[in-house]
C-alpha cells in the first residue's frame, strides 16, 4: 500500500536527524512521534515537515530546540507514590544487605524521579553507600536534573505524593525555597553521575543493583523496547531490580524469561 506524504516526510526527517546528529528516534512510537513533530512544525512556523527538516539540517540551534519536542519532559516528585512505597518497603530491605549500591535512573528527564529516590535512600540510611547514575539524551533536561531546582508550585503534588509514598519527614526538609523556586541540590548531597546516554544507540556502561526507567518505554516501538530491556538485563547484577512505569510491562517482550515478577502491581521485576 502506498505510504502517505506525511508518513514519508516523518520517515525522512527522523532519518536525517539520525544521519546528522546521531540521535535515533526511528523506532519510537509513530503515533506519539507524529504528534510531537506536528507541535514542532507549528512552533517553528513551518508549513510542512519537509520545511522543518530543512531548518533542522541547516539552521544552527534548531535541533537543540527540537529535542524538547522529541523527548517527553513530564514528571513530578514521587510520581505514582505506590511505586516508591514498594521500593521503600520491599526493595530497600534487600538493597540494605549490599555494602555498596548502584542505581541507574534511565531517561531521567528533568530529574524529579532521581531526587525522589535520593530522598528515599537518605531516609533509609543508604545515601552514603549509593551511587546514582542519571542519564538522558536531552542536554537541557540533564542540566535541569543536575541543578535540582523546581518551581515551588510543583511541590504541592510532590508533597502529597511524598506522604503517600511513606515519607518519614516533611518534604520541605529536603529543599531550600526562595523566589518561587525550591533547590534540592543544596539540601541533599547524593552521589550522582549525570550522563548523556541513549537507550536506542548506546551500550551498557555500568553494573547496577536497581534500574528505574519509568514512562519512557511507552514511547518506543516493540523492537526498541526489546533493545532497552536487554540493556537493563545486562546492566543488572543477578537478582537486581528493574522498575517500570504503570503502563509498561515486560510481558510479551524478548526479556520475559530473564526476569521474575517481584511486585506485579508496581511493575517491579527481579533479574534471574
Amino acid at each position: 500500500m502506498p505510504r502517505s506524504t506525511p508518513d514519508i516526510e516523518l520517515t525522512l526527517l527522523l532519518e536525517a536527524i539520525y544521519l546528522k546528529y546521531q540521535h535515533d528516534f526511528r523506532d519510537y512510537s509513530r503515533v506519539s512521534m507524529r504528534r510531537r513533530i506536528e507541535q514542532a512544525r507549528a512552533h517553528f512556523d513551518c508549513s510542512t515537515v519537509s520545511q522543518l527538516q530543512d531548518r533542522v539540517l541547516n539552521e544552527e540551534g534548531v535541533f537543540s530546540q527540537m529535542l524538547g519536542f522529541l523527548t517527553v519532559q513530564v514528571s513530578e516528585l514521587f510520581r505514582d507514590p505506590s511505586y516508591f512505597r514498594a521500593i521503600r518497603e520491599k526493595v530497600v530491605p534487600i538493597l540494605q544487605t549490599y555494602p555498596s549500591i548502584k542505581v541507574w535512573v534511565a531517561g531521567c528527564s528533568s530529574g524529579e524521579e532521581l531526587w525522589s529516590l535520593a530522598i528515599l535512600f537518605e531516609e533509609e540510611g543508604l545515601s552514603a553507600r549509593t551511587l546514582f547514575y542519571a542519564t538522558d539524551i536531552n542536554p537541557e533536561a540533564l542540566r535541569t536534573a543536575q541543578a535540582g531546582i523546581y518551581p515551588t508550585a510543583a511541590l504541592v503534588a510532590g508533597s502529597r505524593n511524598y506522604v503517600e509514598a511513606g515519607g518519614k519527614r516533611s518534604l520541605s526538609d529536603y529543599y531550600h525555597a526562595a523566589y518561587g523556586s525550591a533547590s534540592f541540590a543544596r539540601s541533599l548531597q547524593p552521589q550522582v553521575v549525570f550522563a548523556d546516554h541513549s537507550l536506542a544507540t548506546d551500550s551498557v556502561f555500568s553494573e547496577v543493583h536497581l534500574v528505574s526507567c519509568r514512562n519512557v518505554l511507552i514511547y518506543f516501538n516493540h523492537e526498541l523496547q526489546n533493545r532497552a530491556f536487554s540493556l537493563f538485563r545486562d546492566s543488572l547484577v543477578r537478582r537486581g531490580f528493574l522498575g517500570l512505569g504503570s503502563k509498561e510491562s515486560l510481558r510479551f517482550s524478548a526479556a520475559t524469561a530473564d526476569f521474575d515478577d517481584f511486585d506485579r502491581n508496581e511493575r517491579i521485576y527481579q533479574r534471574r
